[in-house]
Formats: C-alpha cells, sequence, structure tokens
C-alpha cells in the first residue's frame, strides 16, 4: 500500500514542507473531500475567518485521479465556506489534478498570506513559490496563456482577487465553481498553482485494473444517460425537462414553470450553437458543450447557468446566456451564487426594499453590472456578498433563496421536495450535489419517485447524499454515477406503465433503503450495475473496498463535515430553507406544492444516526470510526 503524498506550504514565511499521511488516515479517509475533511478539522482551530491568514486551503486529489479511470480528472479544495461560515469542498475538472499527482503530490495544504502576489509551482517533486504580480490583474484565461502550456493549472481571475464571496477558480475552462474558494486563493495572494510532471500514479494490481476498465468504459458508453443524453445535450438537455414538471425556478423561484424556456434549452443550444461536445481528461462521456464566441470557440453553459440566467430571471436570451457564461468564468465567479443574487437584487426592486439597477426580463446592462460587481464599484459592492448579505442589510429574508448562505441550484423544490431537504441538510448550504441530487429521482430523470410526497424522501436522501460523497472522494466526476439507474427504464420511457409502477414502489422503500443503510456490510460486492467505482479503487489502492464499504466511506465524509459545521457554530437551526418555499404553495390550487421540511427532518436525522438535534450520536461517530 503507497500512502499518498502531501505538502505543507506557509506562504507567510515561504516554509514548505512535508506532510505524511499516515496508512490509517489513508485505509479510513482515502482522498478527496473526506481526507481534506479530516484534515481541516485537525489543523485549524474553530472560530477563524475564512479570510484569515492562518485559515487552510487543501487542495488535493482522490486515488482514481490520474488512473485513467472514466472520469477521473477531478480534484478537490476544501476551505472554510466564505458564503456559510461552515465547510466548504469545491470540486474541479481540468488538467491540474493530473498534473499535480504527476509532478509527485496528492495534496497540498497551504496556509498563511503571502506579502505579494505569487503562484506555487510544482515540477517532477520541487515545490517553489515564485513571484505573481505581473500577473495581477489579469483574468482567468489572460493568466493561463502565459502561463507554460505544458503545466496543469489552477488560477483565480479579478473576482477572486477582490475578495468577491462567491468568486471561483479556474483550471482550463473548468471552475472550481462554489463557496469562494477565488477569495479564499485572493486572500492569500496566491494568484495560482501551476504543476507539471511525469510520474505514474501507483496502481497495485495493474493487469486487473486494465481488464476492469475496458469493461467500466464499454459500459458507460452504452448506457442511455452516459452514452446518449449527455454527449448529446450536456446537463442542458435538463431545461425542458425541469420546465415540464415546473422545476424550473423561474422569477427568484416564486413560480417553477417558464413559457419560453426552450429557447435557452439544450435541444436549442444542439441546434443552434453548439460547434461539438468535448469533456475532461479520461472522460468517456464528454458531456461538455463548446460554442462559438467572438470567433473564438469556448466552452458552453451548464443546466445551472441556463436555469439562473434564463427562467429565474425571467430571461429567454441564449445569446446572453453564453456571454455571460464565458464573461463569468474569465473573471472567476460562480454562476449559481451570481444569478441567483442578481435575482433577489431584482426582486428587492420590485418590492421596493432596494434598487441596484437590475430588474427581471432585462438583461440589457447586465454585463455592466457583473464587471462592477467583480472591481466592487459603489453599490455593486454589495452584491458582492450574496443573497443572504442582502437580505440581511433590505429585508426580504423570505424570497432570499439559499441554505445556510450559499444559493441553491437550479431546481424548484416544491416540486422536488427530497430536493429541498437536500438543499437543507448539505453541508456546504444550498447544493444539489452534496444535498443528493433527489431531483434526477423525482423532476428531472426518467425513474420518479412522486415529487410531491415526503416518503422516503429522508432515506434516500441519505443514501444518495453518501454514495456521492464516496464517488466524489475517489476522484470521479459525479455524472459517472448516474448509470445506476437501468438502462431498461430509458428503454421503456418516463410515462411507461412499468416505470410508473417502480416510482409508486421507490416512493414507499423508505424502510428498505434504511435497512439497508444499517447493514452495509450485506453489500459485500462489487458491481457495473452499482457505483463500478468501489472495484475501480479497491484495484488502485490495495485497500479492500465493496460497495458497503464504498457507502460507509461517503457517510464517514458527511459526518466529518457535519462535525465541523457544529464545530463552527451551525446548527439543526441552519437545516432550513426560505419560507417561501416552506409556506407558499407553488401552485395556489394544491397545498401539497411545498417543502414538508418538518416532516422530514426528523425521519432524516433518525435515519442518519444523529439525535434530534441533527447532532451525530457518539455511537455513530465511533462506528465511522472518526472519533
Amino acid at each position: 500500500m503507497v500512502c499518498p503524498v502531501y505538502a505543507k506550504i506557509d506562504l507567510t514565511t515561504g516554509n514548505v514542507s512535508d506532510f505524511p499521511i499516515s496508512q490509517e488516515y489513508f485505509t479510513k479517509y482515502i482522498g478527496g473531500k473526506c481526507l481534506g475533511a479530516r484534515l481541516i478539522l485537525d489543523l485549524t482551530r474553530p472560530g477563524l475567518d475564512p479570510l484569515d491568514t492562518e485559515a487552510a486551503f487543501i487542495v488535493n486529489t482522490g486515488p482514481l485521479n490520474g488512473t485513467g479511470s472514466p472520469s477521473s480528472s477531478r480534484f478537490n479544495m476544501t476551505f472554510k465556506n466564505v458564503m456559510t461560515g461552515g465547510i466548504a469542498s469545491s470540486n474541479c475538472g481540468g488538467q491540474f489534478g493530473v498534473m499535480m499527482k504527476k509532478a509527485g503530490y496528492d495534496g497540498l495544504i497551504i496556509t498563511g498570506r503571502a506579502s505579494s502576489p505569487v503562484l506555487i509551482d510544482i515540477t517532477d517533486g520541487d515545490i517553489t513559490i515564485q513571484d505573481a504580480s505581473s500577473l495581477w490583474g489579469l483574468d482567468a484565461e489572460e493568466t493561463q496563456e502565459k502561463l507554460p502550456g505544458q503545466y496543469g493549472k489552477l488560477v483565480i481571475g479579478q473576482a477572486g482577487e477582490n475578495l468577491v464571496r462567491y468568486a471561483s477558480a479556474a483550471s482550463g475552462e473548468r471552475m472550481g465553481g462554489r463557496c469562494g474558494c477565488g477569495a479564499v486563493m485572493g486572500s492569500k495572494n496566491l494568484k495560482a498553482i501551476i504543476a507539471y510532471g511525469t510520474k505514474a500514479p501507483h496502481i497495485a494490481q495493474p493487469q486487473k485494473f486494465k481488464r476492469f476498465l475496458k469493461k467500466w468504459i464499454r459500459f458507460i458508453k452504452k448506457h442511455p444517460m452516459t452514452g446518449q443524453s449527455l454527449p448529446r445535450y450536456g446537463s442542458a438537455g435538463l431545461v425542458n425537462k425541469a420546465n415540464a414538471t415546473h422545476a424550473l425556478p423561474t422569477h427568484n423561484f416564486k413560480y417553477g414553470h417558464f413559457e419560453s424556456a426552450d429557447k435557452f434549452s439544450g435541444e436549442t443550444l444542439a441546434e443552434t450553437a453548439l460547434t461539438r461536445n468535448s469533456g475532461c481528461v479520461s472522460c468517456p462521456i464528454r458531456c461538455e458543450r463548446r460554442v462559438n464566441m467572438d470567433g473564438k470557440e469556448v466552452k458552453g453553459p451548464e443546466y445551472e447557468t441556463l436555469g439562473l440566467f434564463g427562467a429565474n430571471i425571467d430571461a429567454d436570451n441564449l445569446d446572453f446566456i453564453l456571454r455571460v457564461n464565458y464573461l463569468a468564468d474569465k473573471l472567476c465567479l460562480d454562476t449559481i451564487s451570481l444569478g441567483s443574487t442578481l435575482a433577489f437584487a431584482m426582486e428587492l426592486r420590485e418590492h421596493g426594499l432596494a434598487d441596484f439597477g437590475v430588474e427581471f426580463g432585462n438583461v440589457s446592462n447586465l454585463e455592466d453590472v457583473i464587471r462592477k460587481i467583480v472591481n466592487r464599484e459603489g453599490i455593486y459592492s454589495e452584491l458582492a456578498n450574496g443573497s443572504k448579505w442582502l437580505s440581511e442589510k433590505y429585508g426580504g429574508k423570505e424570497f432570499a433563496m439559499h441554505s445556510k448562505g450559499l444559493e441553491m441550484a437550479s431546481y424548484e423544490p416544491r416540486r422536488s421536495v427530497g430536493m429541498g431537504l437536500g438543499y437543507a441538510t448539505s453541508n456546504r448550504g444550498g447544493c444539489h450535489l452534496n444535498g443528493g441530487y433527489l431531483a434526477l429521482l423525482e423532476s428531472v430523470g426518467v425513474l420518479s419517485t412522486d415529487p410531491q410526497s415526503p416518503n422516503s424522501k429522508p432515506q434516500l436522501a441519505v443514501f444518495m447524499q453518501d454514495a456521492l460523497e464516496a464517488v466524489s472522494t475517489s476522484g470521479s466526476c459525479l455524472f459517472s454515477a448516474q448509470t445506476f439507474i437501468p438502462s431498461i427504464f430509458f428503454k421503456l420511457g418516463p410515462t411507461h406503465p412499468v416505470t410508473r409502477l417502480v416510482g409508486k414502489i421507490a416512493t414507499h422503500a423508505g424502510g428498505v433503503v434504511a435497512l439497508l443503510l444499517k447493514f452495509t456490510n450485506l453489500i459485500c460486492f462489487n458491481s457495473l450495475f452499482l457505483l463500478p467505482h468501489a472495484e475501480s479503487l479497491k484495484l488502485v489502492t490495495g485497500i479492500k473496498m465493496t460497495t458497503g464499504t464504498f457507502i460507509d466511506l461517503g457517510e464517514r465524509a458527511f459526518n466529518l463535515e457535519r462535525m465541523y459545521n457544529l464545530r463552527e457554530g451551525l446548527t439543526c437551526k441552519d437545516d432550513n430553507l426560505p419560507d417561501r418555499l416552506l409556506k407558499t404553495p407553488q401552485d395556489k390550487n394544491r397545498k401539497d406544492t411545498v417543502v414538508p421540511l418538518k416532516k422530514m427532518l426528523p425521519v432524516y436525522y433518525k435515519t442518519r444516526g444523529w439525535d434530534e438535534k441533527g447532532v451525530p450520536t457518539e455511537k455513530k461517530l465511533r462506528k465511522l470510526g472518526v472519533i
């Protein structure tokens, strides 16, 4: 067993030292966000401001990263969440994670603050801190063009330099979007991290791994979701699906359906703007949209950007969304928090509470407004703080669409109540992925449970959260897990009686799911059909790994993040949603079109083995081996 290699870098002193990861930690926490959560708990004291000099910024990979495993270019950033004050994990693709591992390092623990702008250079096992003053003030595209072409790069734009609270970081055209990682890097005067190396990753059983990869890649390419839908439309293909089920946020989540949504749908994008599809390193799915922008081919928008800069601001201008997506990526802004904050500002104006010169349906000045936000010009500096901050100053808390301070993704939870539970319980805030992405089983997938029913949603949320946490920890893209829905349902279609029947059964399967979660040791096998990542991890690391222990890994990660949040003052009161979603029916004629959060939370806590206040019990933490 070969343990990960980490380095600790103090930007204040310039000191670089090895940081050994023990065999115990490797076996228990593996890497990625799980090991990141453990380390930030161990290495930081409670109560630090996210932008404090002492605050740690952890960049690490998972064991599958760089091995050629499907969709395994992902790396993770763990830090104190700028938006919530709890934990943050921001996941990103591109080449940086692969190159950092080839350069000899699985992770970096960065503390301190440089006296002037710097970059960290990792070349074939050597780490140096170099002056980056000439790069300060440049956007992400300009910065990366000035850095050596063969290197993997992680950079910030002007948003991070100016400490916009939802600033992101870029690896190529891929974004570590959420929670303010760009602001944390900016607070440390860290403009970029670059890496280059030629070291091959260690694989415990290379021949078996190679044979397994062939099977897994073939399975992904044949599956209707990962082999057809995602390559054809990318995540943009969800626009019309969400709109049809009234789960497309419209007018700042006031409604769930937008009449002209098809004008910016994935189908329309493919027909009118797509130049080709592409994807990350070692990804057979190829879901990335490529579009033309002023004579240059660039990455197109994902579903979240289409929804939040389309229906949620009452706009249907695809060309505008293409432009604003490119602008946000260059400046390094999280398009979810940005789009939702703008929608909130529009509704503040509608209610006469504040006027930032933005209004629903009018996109003519938004690109200029976004530049002013990034530069923190005048009143627009307030928009750089996000919707929670704005609501605390100007009012409108009932329609500030965030959880714990992080704006929610583009799924209207009143027509996807399990997704609402996920938003409320997600450790990093209003995140659909850390929330378990139950929208896939309620409003945008081919196999759907009753989207208004609270039945089974707590148990399904726990299972999905743990599964996705484990996939992310391994170093894989979460899209690689979308094969867990059997192909047969895609062939039958969502309206087929069999598909509908299975959906109804799943709506009442909470007890069975809870039983499986309690006795994961019964899932003592690995399969292509359910989380193949477990077998891949076993063959790469040499660690005994079954589907059951893989789910345990995800549960361990989720509980570690919960422990951090509790330590930093977040409680069960923060497992909440805005009143608009809890008290105002989306459909005035249907009282069930609200999120029944109070009904679901106690069952969720019990399923997790937490007490009635949402605190993990000592028994649970001892079972997971984290205390």
